[in-house]
This record gives structure tokens, sequence and C-alpha cells, in this order.
């Protein structure tokens, strides 16, 4: 597996108006809100992107419903692991899964472009295997 970059980091928010409290109003961090309450920026100098994501919409990415499953450890963060192309991800997601780790959910492309398969690691983090057009420069 070849890993290019981290390409997001998030926090995983049961109250995403609280985290903005912190993030955005107390620490000035130029977080931009889409409708389903994501927050996010490409624009903090070290990080391709960073974000708030609601644990409602990080339970609907993952397992198609807005509660987040009673046996699975409920998650703090994510992390997004970059691959080379589209088609890496599906191979890296399959690498793991060979060597024991149970995927969330295969390889697929979400509506903004990102193509992404997700698995929860030991420490109960969301972890993406992914490639982002948006964040290749």
């Amino acid at each position: 597996m070849d890993i290019a970059f981290i390409g997001s980091v998030a926090v995983i928010s049961p109250d995403a108006s609280a985290s903005k409290g912190l993030y955005v109003d107390a620490l000035g961090l130029p977080l931009n809100g889409e409708p389903d309450g994501y927050r996010h920026s490409e624009d903090i100098e070290g990080s391709k992107s960073f974000g708030i994501w609601p644990l409602e919409r990080a339970a609907q990415a993952c397992f198609g419903t807005v509660e987040w499953p009673a046996d699975r450890p409920i998650p703090q963060a994510s992390i997004e692991f970059e691959v080379g192309d589209a088609e890496g991800v599906q191979d890296a997601a399959d690498e793991l899964a060979r060597k024991g780790f149970t995927l969330l959910h295969g390889a697929r492309v979400e509506p903004w472009g990102q193509t992404v398969a997700r698995l929860q690691s030991p420490e109960g983090l969301i972890i993406g295997l992914s490639y982002a057009p948006a964040l290749q420069s």
C-alpha cells in the first residue's frame, strides 16, 4: 500500500454546536459549514483538510443510518489516508481486509468526487482510505 499523505482529520462530534464553539468561536478556525452540518477548511496551514463531522453524519456515511451502532465504539475522530488514484482505494481496502481488518464499507464515490473506503481502528477512530481529487496538488 502506498499512502501519499494524510488527506484529512476531523473530530467526530455528538454535539456539533458545542464543537463549533471551541474550534470556530474560541480558536478562530475558518471552518465552512455544509448543509448537512459538516464544517471544514482546506485553508489551515499544515493541514490538507480539518473538520467537525457530526456523529449522525458519520453514522450515515458508514452505515446508512443516523444512529451509530450500539455494538461499535463511538468514534471521536476520523483520519483519511490518501492513495495515488481512485482505483487504488479498493486495492488498499482489500489489502487491509486480507490482513484481518473489517471494513465498514468498500470503495465508493461520494457526491463531491472523493473515492473512499472506511474501517474502524482498534482505538475506535474512523480510518478512511481515499482519493480526493480536490486535495491533489
